[in-house]
């Protein structure tokens, strides 16, 4: 077959799962105007840090009874302090269906050690969320960020239940339509769809989920960076801004102009419209290639943001060492960074199509990656 290069290139090449493409307007001289020097505590940096609250709950559409806090660690720590917080007063179920998901279930078996119900699905699949116990805690993923399956719909969580559902939503958030009233935790990192820097995760809890931390302690010992109550009350002021330790003023103020962009391309129908025109681009691709195909099984589960791709070919004897030598072409290229499957994935790739990244790209990317897979056949 004819393996000759494509005439064009994507215009960022930049197609990593996390940190994620900068939004397209990005200038680093927009970032003059952050406090550098100052103190987080000082009035401009509460302000700063108050009104990144403000306008993620505002894009977001999340109630105005929820609180929304910025912590440490990117999301892992949003979710750590949140399992720690709250696990153990009532049975749990552990759900997982790739790599992240996984590592929550150990964290509360092994870590926390309690004695969780644990419900898994094989990459690609996804979990019977219809069929769970939602009388217990449910900690979940809604998009599995290294499988690209992700929650249809929160029509499987009911209305009234007597447990919390945990939710981390990293992958999913400003891409996706999270339903807030079937979410009493909900976690996720500002470097993944707005394309922020990392290290700062946010934390979102419903009044169930504060109710729950004001009168339950938990009995093992709590780090002080997952503390959220003080005297069996809520730590309010973490939810205005008032961070537990001290945050990047610098990545605050990049994450005020990556809202301030999201909002000028339709906040967030503008967002989740253009990562599902940059994931239909790239499922259009398999469709009409026999030798690569979507990891999720069910089309109703695919990722619109983390999109991984198996390839199908027989003439492939070893898929991890091929999948690894197709994302080296690529990058050699400079057509695309950092698309080889997630490390414990099935061999494949991983192409982020977040709201940040360009539709014309991706279509730019796709005949690449048909070429790289002819060269490294015939190689």
């Amino acid at each position: 077959m004819d393996i000759s290069k494509p005439a064009a290139r994507p215009t960022n090449p930049r197609f990593s799962s996390g940190p994620c493409a900068k939004y397209p307007s990005f200038n680093l001289q927009q970032l003059d105007s952050a406090p550098l020097g100052r103190s987080h505590r000082a009035a401009v940096g509460k302000d700063k840090l108050k009104a990144a609250i403000e306008e993620t709950r505002e894009l977001l559409g999340v109630p105005a009874e929820y609180h929304i806090g910025i912590v440490p660690a990117s999301d892992t720590g949003a979710v750590e302090m949140a399992m720690w917080s709250l696990l153990g007063a009532r049975p749990v179920t552990m759900v997982a269906w790739e790599s992240f998901g996984a590592g929550w279930v150990t964290d509360v078996v092994k870590q926390l050690k309690l004695d969780a119900t644990v419900k898994t699905a094989d990459y690609g699949e996804i979990v019977d969320m219809a069929a769970l116990d939602y009388d217990t805690d449910v900690v979940f993923t809604w998009n599995g960020t290294t499988a690209g399956v992700r929650m249809p719909s929160g029509e499987a969580i009911p209305a009234r239940r007597a447990g919390l559902t945990i939710c981390d939503a990293t992958s999913a958030a400003f891409a996706q339509d999270l339903p807030w009233d079937k979410l009493d935790v909900t976690t996720f990192s500002w470097q993944k769809v707005l394309g922020g820097e990392a290290a700062h995760g946010i934390l979102i809890l419903s009044p169930r989920a504060v109710e729950r931390l004001e009168t339950y302690t938990p009995p093992w010992p709590m780090p002080k960076i997952f503390r959220l109550t003080k005297g069996g009350k809520l730590i309010d002021g973490i939810f205005r801004g008032e961070t537990i330790n001290t945050p990047s003023m610098l990545a605050v103020e990049d994450y005020l102009y990556a809202l301030d962009w999201a909002r000028s391309v339709g906040g967030l129908k503008g967002l989740i419209a253009r990562a599902d025109a940059n994931a239909q681009a790239v499922f259009d691709f398999c469709a009409a290639n026999d030798w690569i195909e979507n990891l999720a099984v069910d089309p109703a589960t695919r990722s619109n943001t983390s999109v991984c791709l198996k390839f199908t070919d027989a003439r492939i004897t070893d898929g991890a060492a091929f999948a690894k030598a197709v994302a080296k072409r690529l990058e050699a290229e400079n057509v695309a960074y950092d698309i080889g499957a997630y490390r414990d994935a099935p061999a494949g790739l991983r192409i982020w199509c977040g709201g940040t990244v360009e539709t014309a790209d991706i279509k730019a990317l796709l005949p690449w990656l048909a070429w790289a897979f002819e060269a490294e056949i015939n190689a």
